[in-house]
């Protein structure tokens, strides 16, 4: 795991040569101080020299001055580092997000995801400059102050080394704590996270039942978990530290005990003396600061793990090494064998499903709730893949394709309309990138949307709000079915499309899908019979595949499944 973080060094090794180097030059800068107190104290005021001390004071300015030099580097340079290497991991994880399967984010809460990205990766930053710092800082402030107290006097240095053991027995004791500490916090607020975004997501489902009083309960209880999880942990740094700092002073006053001693008999002279005491600071200090950095490293190593999570998750979606491209589609659509199922252990959505649609036609895909109508359309551009079985888009296994053209061969237009919180003309333009403003007014008159477009505010430049909930239902649709026919693809999947619309809207929209679908390769899936009733072909799917198939009249006629759902919802729309 480290190597694998290390690697993030690598584009910005002569930044982290330079915020390095700038901090060995301030461990150097630290260790000066101690050595010239014991000079002023044994040379400079005994010989009553004011020139001597002039010169001094002014070379210690320009040291401190120098230091400063160094330290401004550090703290800049360093957060520069740790800005650059948390911008690259986001930009890791966000890609590799967009290579994942459809499942990992049916399986994956958005509040999780968002924990990682934000939360974890900005500790990442914080430590990825932080550690090193502090390690090289405290390594030089260790060793150098160990040579200069073993020049000193070396047996009051062996009383100083004897404290050692006993931190690190110390520290050891709490490696595991502070790792199921760290663990847990990051846990815990990704739930609340997770609950925050689900509460201000589906705002307005909380206003319409009245659920204020439980959503912020649910948040409470997640608020309270996060808090005793993060006092636990504080308790932990609170213990450490003070166990730390007590043994580190523990240290010193035997110094001072056992050093003047030594000078009150003349073995040390008191410049030595203080100067040994205050390395005797210098030496301690970097060791609460490397049991500091054992801290940082457990919290950052617990937020890299959960990086890594979704990092090595590994997707099973993906070109095979002899794919090839979809090109010049004409819209032939085969099933054959199909079977499926959302993960192991889990009952068959599809069975033996088998279908050709040919180039150009036009399907509807009715049958009872759960019988796997969107699973079914949702093979096709490889949302998932099949477990038995192929389909084939003029002939060729979908699994034997590209992603990237299969999926520019295949649009879907469903009742929940996503819209991106950009403007009207963003989200109809996001169906072809490249599309210029004539392209998108175009698509929108095509789709029945350009009169009211031109009727709000800002026309095709009015914001459309978060998911764009500043839009009509119907306003949606017909948003996101100008954005198909500015994709233009040739296989159309139509998802429930018009259903939970008035019905000024639905004419609207059942006027502009027709002239979406022409000449195109078109599913329709509909739980409403009455949206699909002059359908060419209906497919009555089950969970014994597609068990009915012809017209309207025909289906009816027959007395089977076709027959008993249309029963049932005449039967609705007369008790209502």
């Amino acid at each position: 795991m480290l190597k694998r973080f290390l690697h993030y060094y690598k584009p910005y090794r002569g930044l982290l040569a330079l915020d390095l180097s700038c901090a060995f030059g301030l461990g150097l800068a630290d260790l000066v101080f101690p050595a010239a107190i014991g000079r002023v104290v044994d040379v400079i005021v005994p010989a009553g020299d004011m020139p001597g001390l002039a010169r001094f004071a002014v070379l210690l300015v320009l040291l401190y001055a120098i230091r400063a030099g160094l330290e401004f580097v550090v703290g800049y340079f360093g957060h520069v580092l740790g800005v650059n290497i948390q911008h690259d991991l986001r930009r890791d994880i966000y890609r590799h997000l967009h290579t994942l399967d459809t499942r990992f984010f049916d399986d994956t809460k958005t509040g999780q995801i968002m924990s990682r990205i934000v939360g974890d990766l900005f500790d990442l930053a914080e430590i990825s400059h932080h550690l090193p710092e502090d390690l090289i800082m405290a390594s030089v402030r260790l060793a150098g102050s160990l040579i200069v107290m073993l020049a000193i006097e070396w047996r009051l240095a062996l009383v100083v080394f004897a404290i050692v053991p006993a931190l690190v027995a110390f520290s050891s004791t709490f490696r595991g704590k502070f790792r199921r500490a760290f663990r847990a916090n990051k846990e815990t607020i990704a739930v609340i996270n997770e609950r925050i975004e689900e509460s201000v997501s589906g705002v307005r489902v909380v206003r319409a039942f009245g659920n204020e009083v439980f959503e912020t309960e649910r948040f409470d209880e997640g608020n309270e978990t996060f808090r005793r999880s993060r006092i636990e942990s504080v308790w932990h740094i609170g213990v450490f530290s003070t166990g730390v700092s007590f043994l580190s002073n523990l240290g010193l006053v035997i110094v001072l005990i056992a050093g003047g001693y030594a000078s009150l008999r003349g073995a040390v002279s008191l410049g030595a003396y203080v100067a040994f005491a205050l390395y005797v600071s210098r030496f301690f200090q970097p060791i609460e600061t490397l049991v500091r950095s054992m801290e940082q490293f457990q919290e950052g190593a617990a937020g890299f793990r959960r990086f890594l999570e979704i990092v090595d998750t590994v997707p099973t979606i993906v070109d095979a090494p002899d794919a090839v491209e979809l090109a010049g589609v004409r819209g032939d659509v085969e099933f054959r064998g199909v079977g499926f199922r959302y993960g192991d252990g889990k009952e068959r959505v599809l069975e033996r499903v088998d279908l050709r649609v040919a180039a150009g036609e036009t399907v509807a895909i009715v049958g009872p709730s759960g019988a796997g109508k969107t699973t079914l359309c949702s093979l096709i551009p490889r949302f998932y893949d099949v477990e038995e079985g192929s389909i084939t888009v003029d002939g060729l296994d979908v699994r034997k394709a590209t992603i990237a053209s299969l999926r520019q061969a295949v649009g879907m237009v469903q009742q929940d309309v996503f819209l991106f919180s950009g403007s009207v003309r963003d989200n109809i333009g996001y169906g072809r990138l490249d599309a210029d403003d004539a392209a998108i007014e175009a698509a929108a008159k095509s789709a029945n949307a350009l009169e009211f477009i031109r009727a709000l505010p800002l026309g095709f430049d009015t914001p459309v709000g978060e998911r764009g909930v500043k839009l009509s239902g119907g306003q949606k649709q017909r948003i996101a079915i100008a954005r198909m026919f500015l994709k233009d693809p040739p296989v159309l999947i139509l998802d429930e499309a018009t259903s939970s619309l008035d019905t000024m809207s639905e004419l609207a929209i059942r006027e502009s899908l027709e002239r979406l679908s022409k000449g195109r390769t078109t599913f329709i899936i509909a739980h409403r019979l009455a949206t699909v009733r002059h359908a060419a072909r209906i497919l009555v799917l089950t969970e014994d595949g597609i068990v009915e198939q012809g017209r309207h009249d025909d289906l009816v006629a027959a007395g089977g499944v076709y027959r008993r759902l249309y029963d049932a919802q005449v039967e609705s729309l007369l008790v209502s």
